[in-house]
C-alpha cells in the first residue's frame, strides 16, 4: 500500500503532476468538445460514464495480464462507494446548471472546509493553525480569480451541498478503502470503475436530456469524425485523471488533493488566456499569486506537521526507555557475581 510516509518525494511529485496534466488536459478536450463553437457534445454525464468503461477496461486488461493483483473489498463497500461517487458527479452537474458559474466556483471551494471538518469527525483527525491559515489562504486566492456574479436558488443550494457532501465523502473514502483492505490506487479504482461505468451509462442520458434537451443517442446518429476523436482523447486522459486522483489521495489527504488540486484552476485560466483569448484581468492574475502562495504555506505546513509528529513520537520512545527497568547480567545470559 502506497501512502505518504512509505512514498519517494520522486514519485509524489510523478503523481501531482500526472494529475495536474491530466486534469487540464481533460478541461481543454472537454471544452472543445461541449462548447457549442466545438462539437456541441453536450452529455456531460453519459461522457463521464464512457471514461469509467475506458477506465474499466483497463484495469481488466490489467489484472488479466497479471500486472496488478486483485484483492478483496466487499462488494456492499464497492456499491456505498460508486453510489456516493455518482451522487457528487450528477450533483455537480446540476449545480452548474441551476446556479450560476459564480456561486459555483464558491461550491467547489467549500470542499476544502468540509472535508477538514469530515476527517476531524470521522477520523478525529486535527489540523495545525498554520494548516488552517494557509487554507484560508488558498480559498481567498482562487475565489478572487474564479468567483464573479453569485446567483443561487433553492434548488441549486440543494444540489450544491449534495454535490459538495457527496464528493468530500467520497475523496476521504478513496484514502479509507485503501488502508482498511490494503489495495493500492489502481487496483480500488478497477473495482469501483466498472460499477460506475455501468450505472452512469444507463442513467446517464436521461439526466442529460434533463439537463440539455437533447438525447445522446440522437447526436450519435449524425457524429462527426472529429468529435469521435476528442471523445476518445477525453476517455484516454480521464484514465491518467482517474487513476493519479486515487494516487494522491493515497499517499497523501483529501485536503491536500483539495488545497493543491487548486493549482488546476491556476493552471486552466492561464491556458484559456492562452488557447481561447479568455480574458484575464488584473484581479484574475492576482487572484492566482494569493492562491499559489497559500499551496506554498500549505505545503511548508504540512512539512511543520511531519516533523512535529515525529519529533513527538522520538520522545514518546524515549520516555518508554527512561520507564524500562535496567536490565540485569543474567537477562543478558552472563553469571550474577
Amino acid at each position: 500500500m502506497e501512502n505518504e510516509k512509505k512514498s519517494s518525494p520522486v514519485s509524489d511529485v510523478g503523481a501531482w503532476a500526472m494529475n495536474v496534466i491530466s486534469s487540464v488536459g481533460i478541461i481543454m478536450t472537454n471544452k472543445q468538445l461541449m462548447s457549442s463553437t466545438g462539437y456541441a457534445f453536450t452529455f456531460a454525464t453519459t461522457l463521464t460514464g464512457f471514461h469509467f468503461a475506458v477506465t474499466a477496461l483497463v484495469g481488466f486488461v490489467s489484472n488479466s495480464t497479471g500486472y496488478t493483483a486483485s484483492k478483496h473489498v466487499p462488494l456492499w463497500e464497492l456499491l456505498w462507494f460508486s453510489i456516493v461517487a455518482n451522487m457528487s458527479i450528477t450533483g455537480m452537474n446540476f449545480s452548474l446548471m441551476l446556479n450560476s458559474v459564480g456561486f459555483y466556483q464558491i461550491s467547489k471551494l467549500s470542499m476544502i472546509p468540509v472535508v477538514c471538518v469530515m476527517e476531524w469527525i470521522l477520523h478525529n483527525k486535527h489540523y495545525s493553525k498554520e494548516v488552517k491559515i494557509s487554507v484560508l489562504v488558498v480559498v481567498i486566492g482562487v475565489g478572487v480569480c474564479t468567483v464573479t456574479d453569485v446567483k443561487v436558488n433553492g434548488k441549486g443550494f440543494i444540489c450544491a451541498c449534495v454535490a459538495v457532501v457527496a464528493t468530500s465523502l467520497q475523496q476521504i473514502s478513496i484514502g479509507s478503502l485503501q488502508n482498511k483492505y490494503s489495495v493500492g490506487s489502481f487496483e480500488l479504482l478497477s473495482k469501483t470503475a466498472p460499477i460506475q461505468a455501468l450505472s452512469l451509462l444507463v442513467f446517464g442520458p436521461f439526466i442529460d436530456y434533463y439537463l440539455s434537451g437533447n438525447f445522446v443517442l440522437s447526436y450519435m446518429r449524425t457524429i462527426s469524425s472529429g468529435a469521435i476523436l476528442f471523445i476518445l482523447l477525453s476517455c484516454s486522459l480521464a484514465v491518467f485523471c482517474n487513476i493519479s486522483q486515487y494516487l494522491c489521495i493515497g499517499r497523501f489527504s483529501a485536503v491536500s488533493f483539495q488545497v493543491l488540486g487548486h493549482m488546476k484552476t491556476v493552471c486552466v485560466l492561464t491556458l484559456g488566456w492562452l488557447l481561447f483569448d479568455s480574458e484575464l484581468s488584473l484581479k484574475n492574475i492576482l487572484g492566482m499569486l494569493v492562491a499559489v502562495a497559500g499551496m506554498l504555506i500549505y505545503s511548508w505546513a504540512v512539512e511543520l506537521e511531519k516533523a512535529a509528529a515525529s519529533l513527538s513520537l522520538t520522545q514518546e520512545e524515549l520516555n518508554l526507555l527512561k520507564n524500562q527497568p535496567p536490565i540485569k547480567d543474567y537477562e543478558l545470559g552472563h553469571e550474577s557475581k
